[in-house]
């Protein structure tokens, strides 16, 4: 079983060069992917395994990598590196992902045609085997589908609302967000309550 990490042969390479310094700095790589062109840019995607990863660690990242790809040079023509986050509506690119964001809205592209179409979009239903389970529409009937993992070519979060609440919940339990450097949110119903003021 392969993962989505890297496509390419040259994302393949890459990744087993720095996978184990991103992985000794106590991060994950998400997902690598060397981009083409006259100015080509490697992009970086890394994680921590429980989630949350700030501008400071992707610094730290980007120096320890650069360190690594000086040495072993796999790269011929000058190119641009870029280490981020995943970002909210994030890539799954390994088996477990899969588990870790059962219950979100995804979009999953298949390298070959099944029944008709490589384009799947539904719940995520978890994984059964080496299966990713979506239960998706069809012909207006729910039903849960069975995609072979290696059959997969790209798969995203969909950016929803709960999916925003889901992130901001895990950033504030790490502690990576400090709730009194915001204001209190009125809501509709504050207004409803609130008494209303003479002019």
């Amino acid at each position: 079983m392969t993962d989505l990490i890297a496509k390419t042969a040259i994302d393949r390479r890459l990744a087993e060069i720095v996978g184990p310094t991103i992985e000794g700095l106590g991060f994950e790589l998400v997902r690598i992917r060397l981009q083409g062109g006259r100015h080509p840019l490697l992009q970086i995607m890394a994680d921590r395994p429980e989630g949350g990863i700030d501008v400071d660690d992707c610094a730290a990242i980007s120096t320890a990598v650069s360190a690594v790809l000086d040495v072993e040079d796999p790269i011929e023509d000058n190119y641009t590196l870029e280490v981020s986050s995943p970002g909210i509506d994030r890539p799954l690119t390994r088996l477990k992902d899969f588990d870790a964001w059962e219950g979100y809205e995804v979009k999953i592209e298949t390298t070959e045609q099944i029944d008709g179409r490589r384009r799947f979009k539904g719940l995520l239903r978890g994984t059964e085997g080496d299966e990713v389970l979506l239960e998706i529409e069809d012909h207006g009937e729910t039903i849960t589908i069975g995609l072979n993992f290696d059959w997969l070519s790209d798969a995203k979060l969909v950016l929803t609302d709960e999916l925003i609440a889901e992130m901001l919940r895990q950033r504030k339990d790490a502690g990576l967000i400090d709730e009194s450097q915001f204001d209190d949110i009125e809501t509709e119903e504050d207004d409803k309550n609130s008494p209303d003021e003479e002019i």
